[in-house]
């Protein structure tokens, strides 16, 4: 695909919806900045950003609400369209900017074959709406003002991440100075959980290896075989990781942060995502997809969400 140019990125202000979400995205990166991990540094514990029906957006409409919070310095949770604060009998400031955020669909078209015969064509499609966050809104019930609890008992909080990993039934193997996941022997490796500075730290890690350890063939099938062979692939799949532990993390409420070592990917993703603008999208629904396998391994998991993993 040809390479998104800031050039390009100016001549066309109507640039599709992946070129402006990508050219964001490579746009903070290339200031050393990872636009996916929220700065959860006010004290709070971390949370996926909400509709104004407290459903959670997913994939790549995290990360943008989380870049648009990050930038804008919003403390809600919740975001809706102009339309829904009308209903709720809101008022959104004067002067607020909305934040874009992309729905994803497809459209059945029937179609002739050569022979005549009449088929039916799915045609995926995406576009971009605008919401407002609740901070930019004046008289909306008072819990869409909520500012997530104080973490003040963080000991049960990664007990609850424990209890997580372990419903997961995977083999986690203790021991060395490296975290790892082992395609060949499906095993993931720690290191002794004494050695992290912090046990959110041993839990941020642990969830990135748990990303890694869901594309195994009888999970979600995604193929490892080129990893060690294809900077390419290897880039990619480690987005997907990334991407994963920062999204379980916020379902788990466990403020995390950057890991060290990733920051020498920055440039290989950098790389990937320009020439690609494409590549961020598929990396967040990996990533979605592999929490939400996780999830659906849990006692309490819906129906759904057992079907998912399943």
């Amino acid at each position: 695909m040809a390479k998104i140019s800031k050039s390009a990125k100016n001549e066309t202000p109507r640039a599709d919806v992946y070129e402006r979400i990508t050219a964001k995205i490579i746009e903070q990166m290339e200031q050393g900045v990872r636009p996916w991990m929220q700065p959860w540094g006010n004290g709070t514990s971390p949370c996926r950003p909400l509709r104004h029906n407290s459903i959670r957006y997913q994939g790549i409409n995290t990360l943008l609400l989380w870049m648009e919070a990050a930038e804008k310095g919003y403390n809600s949770a919740y975001w809706m369209t102009y339309k829904q604060v009308q209903e709720l009998g809101g008022q959104v400031v004067k002067g607020s900017k909305s934040a874009l955020v992309v729905y994803a669909g497809a459209i059945e078209k029937e179609q002739e074959t050569p022979s005549g015969e009449t088929v039916e064509t799915r045609i995926p499609f995406m576009k971009g709406y605008s919401v407002f966050n609740a901070d930019q809104i004046e008289n909306l019930p008072e819990h869409f003002y909520f500012m997530p609890e104080k973490n003040t008992e963080p000991k049960q909080r990664i007990a609850e991440a424990e209890a997580f990993f372990g419903n997961l039934k995977a083999d986690v193997r203790e021991g060395g100075n490296q975290a790892y996941y082992s395609p060949v022997t499906d095993h993931i490796q720690m290191p002794p959980f004494d050695s992290f500075v912090s046990a959110e730290a041993h839990a941020a890690i642990l969830a990135h290896e748990f990303t890694h350890w869901t594309a195994a063939k009888n999970r979600l099938d995604r193929d490892l075989s080129r990893y060690h062979r294809d900077k390419e692939d290897r880039a990619r799949e480690e987005l997907i990781a990334e991407l994963g532990s920062v999204f379980l993390a916020a379902d788990l409420g466990i403020g995390i942060t950057p890991r060290e070592d990733h920051v020498a990917y920055l440039q290989s993703w950098l790389a990937v995502l320009k020439n690609d603008k494409r590549a961020i999208f598929q990396a967040a629904s990996h990533a979605e997809r592999a929490v939400s396998f996780m999830h659906g391994l849990q006692p309490n998991a819906s129906h759904d969400q057992q079907q998912e993993a399943a």
